[in-house]
């Protein structure tokens, strides 16, 4: 009896000590999950982000969830946290991003929704334009956290331009249907027959133009062979001439030189004759002068003559003596 009642004592304390163990390494277990936990709110918690608020109205939103991503040049920098429709003002919506403390985010950053063509899912996109101004950390009165301001997406203008083009084509269809009635119908038949006639006009005009070409092209090549044939005979006759030229350039010079000699002889002959000429007048003049007394005397002895008796006797009472 005391064996058995031993027995069971014993099998009881094992048992009782098996579950202490597992309560211990329950214990143990809960406690490591309770510092994980607290080490993962301290190690990823709110003080290892930033906040930010941006308010949409432009752009439209299709796509955008909470979870959705947040990215500046391609690289995640965070994802959408919340999203609020407001009453005020029913095409407004704030939505609050959450992006990494070391993302740089400026007062001049803007923010534009990008929306993937294929999946339709959206993402918020920050863009900072240069220069880039200081980080943005102030916050306005009302707002919980900073403001990114909206920015415009390329999508928004890339469906504006898409519109002015459906706007330019419906304008483009009215002119054409305008332009496409009966009256214009008529009037632009008419031009294409006038085109058509002006066409063969021109293409008659083109062949006769053709046959011109034909014609002055050959008188080109006729001009062309008779100043061949000129440059020959300028050629040859260049090389006749030439002599000739040689010949009568050396007779210039004989002409010349004969010349000099001529004016030198005709010079000295004109001295000479200068000469000759004042010797003459001297002699000339001695001459004149004997002759008029020759004929003074020759007119005295006829005077004698005339009446013998006074050359005899001496003249009379009535006559004039020599000298009288």
């Amino acid at each position: 009896m005391r064996a058995a009642s031993l027995s069971r004592r014993i099998g009881t304390m094992e048992a009782e000590a098996k579950y202490t163990y597992v309560g211990i390494a329950v214990i143990v277990l809960v406690a490591a999950l309770i510092a994980a936990v607290v080490w993962l709110n301290r190690a990823g918690g709110r003080q290892d982000f930033k906040y930010y608020t941006i308010y949409f109205e432009r752009q439209p939103l299709d796509g955008l969830q909470i979870g959705g991503d947040v990215d500046m040049r391609g690289i995640k920098i965070g994802r959408v946290e919340d999203y609020d429709l407001l009453a005020e003002k029913v095409n407004r919506v704030r939505v609050t991003i959450r992006t990494d403390r070391r993302a740089p985010v400026r007062t001049n950053t803007v923010a534009i929704v990008v929306r993937n063509f294929v999946t339709g899912i959206a993402r918020i996109t920050l863009i900072t334009p240069e220069p880039p101004g200081p980080p943005l950390a102030e916050v306005r009165d009302g707002q919980p956290y900073p403001l990114i301001a909206e920015g415009e997406s390329s999508f928004d203008a890339i469906a504006g331009k898409v519109g002015r083009i459906g706007d330019i084509a419906a304008e483009t269809l009215e002119s054409i249907n305008l332009m496409l009635t009966a009256e214009n119908r008529a009037a632009v038949t008419s031009s294409l027959a006038n085109v058509k006639e002006l066409t063969a006009g021109l293409n008659q005009r083109m062949r006769d133009l053709d046959k011109t070409l034909v014609t002055f092209n050959g008188a080109a090549t006729e001009v062309g062979r008779a100043g061949t044939k000129f440059a020959q005979v300028a050629e040859t006759t260049g090389s006749q001439i030439a002599p000739a030229i040689k010949q009568a350039d050396q007779t210039l010079r004989d002409v010349s030189t004969a010349a000099f000699a001529l004016e030198k002889q005709t010079s000295a002959l004109a001295s000479t004759f200068a000469d000759v000429a004042s010797s003459t007048d001297e002699q000339l003049t001695v001459a004149v002068t004997e002759l008029r007394s020759t004929i003074e005397a020759m007119t005295r002895l006829l005077d004698q003559l005339r009446d013998p008796r006074a050359a005899l006797l001496g003249p009379g009472k009535t006559q004039r003596g020599p000298g009288e």
